[in-house]
């Protein structure tokens, strides 16, 4: 369902931000190397929150 593809990407995005908001952190304390971790993760969570929207996005198209 279109709902369900929704809700994981809101999630994902949810996890993008937490973890860019750590980054920040981490980068302002100086610790680059915790900062690019974080980094990391909130791009794997961007994504898959893109591939959720893609398909929230085609599903919702089908049934219009």
């Amino acid at each position: 369902m279109a709902h369900d593809a929704h809700k994981k990407a809101a999630e994902h995005h949810e996890h993008a931000a937490k973890a860019h908001h750590a980054a920040a952190e981490h980068h302002a304390k100086g610790d680059h190397e915790a900062a690019h971790e974080h980094a990391i993760k909130a791009h794997e969570h961007s994504t898959h929150a893109h591939g959720h929207s893609t398909e929230a996005h085609q599903k919702s198209a089908a049934h219009a």
